[in-house]
């Protein structure tokens, strides 16, 4: 009798050990639960700061946050139960960007006495760049310790579209007939990628606008992943993928300011139409990168990253 009131307490016991396993001192639930949320972020820059604080260097910089996939794309759940979630994936991006510089004033025609400087005019260059991406999936979880596995799929459509305007200080004329006029102007020409300026030559010719193509993709991909639960409801994992994806972009437009013509040279805007593409891609996340470009190229680096439910 002894014996067997010594293994049912024994069995209690280890039960009772496993039971607060998954749960905190506090009493708290270590793992998620039905209708919890959760959101991920990438957990790279928090270990590289944990790792840099033994190193010796005073200048360790502080930890930053990024999104889990890279380039802004948000990513939560909703838990139907603690063994399934429904993923929500949204990108919503509008960039508008305003670069100016200062150049010589081609009509300025006299000298300047010192301490006064030559007369300078503004120049402008607009950015502006639109990503919308939606997606949906479905995770389904594994295991009943603190270290869950998980797997799933995702199903994606974006949109992105970009547009540069530029805009002078000084006149473009074909057919100078006054002190100060020019077929040749003082223009600054810019990175169209990062508004920076590259020089300020005397333009026979000089961009005016430039529109992409309007892209459009659709996706699916199927991923696996895991978790380790360190605290309540907080955890720490890694995610993999494999998909297809498409994604195809319209012909762009793009318009230059110049001189020319038959006789007396005049001023205009030359159009020219830019050609379209697509891409079709089938591979694991890693190498996919450049076809979900609703995902971006960090996807499927398996990055560490911590994931909060709430």
């Amino acid at each position: 009798m002894k014996k067997s009131v010594l293994v049912i307490a024994l069995a209690f016991g280890v039960t009772g050990a496993f039971a607060q396993d998954l749960t905190s001192k506090k009493g708290e639930p270590m793992l998620p639960e039905a209708e919890d949320w959760a959101i991920s972020m990438n957990a790279d820059p928090i270990f590289n700061f944990i790792g840099n604080a033994f190193n010796g260097n005073t200048s360790n910089g502080a930890p930053g946050v990024n999104w889990m996939n890279g380039n802004q794309t948000i990513i939560g759940k909703k838990f139907i139960d603690e063994k399934n979630a429904y993923r929500v994936l949204v990108r919503l991006g509008f960039t508008n960007q305003t670069y100016k510089n200062m150049v010589s004033d081609d009509a300025n025609i006299t000298t300047p006495v010192f301490p006064a400087t030559s007369p300078m005019v503004e120049d402008k260059f607009k950015m502006r760049n639109t990503t919308i991406g939606i997606g949906a999936g479905k995770e389904m979880r594994r295991g009943k310790t603190r270290l869950q596995g998980y797997y799933g799929a995702d199903a994606m459509i974006w949109i992105s579209s970009s547009a540069n305007k530029y805009e002078y200080g000084n006149t473009m004329t074909g057919n100078p007939t006054a002190a100060g006029q020019t077929a040749t102007p003082t223009s600054t020409t810019w990175n169209a990628s990062t508004g920076a300026v590259t020089g300020t030559p005397n333009n026979t010719s000089r961009m005016l606008s430039t529109k992409s193509g309007m892209t459009f993709g659709i996706g699916v991909r199927g991923f696996i992943g895991a978790e380790y639960f360190i605290f309540p409801k907080i955890a720490i994992g890694a995610e993999y993928g494999w998909g297809i994806g498409f994604q195809t972009s319209g012909k762009g437009k793009s318009v230059v300011e110049t001189t020319g013509g038959v006789g007396t040279p005049t001023t205009g805007e030359v159009e020219a139409e830019t050609s379209g593409s697509s891409k079709f891609g089938f591979d694991t996340d890693l190498n996919q990168g450049t076809i979900f470009g609703f995902k971006g190229s960090n996807t499927g680096t398996a990055s560490l990253r911590a994931t909060f439910h709430f």
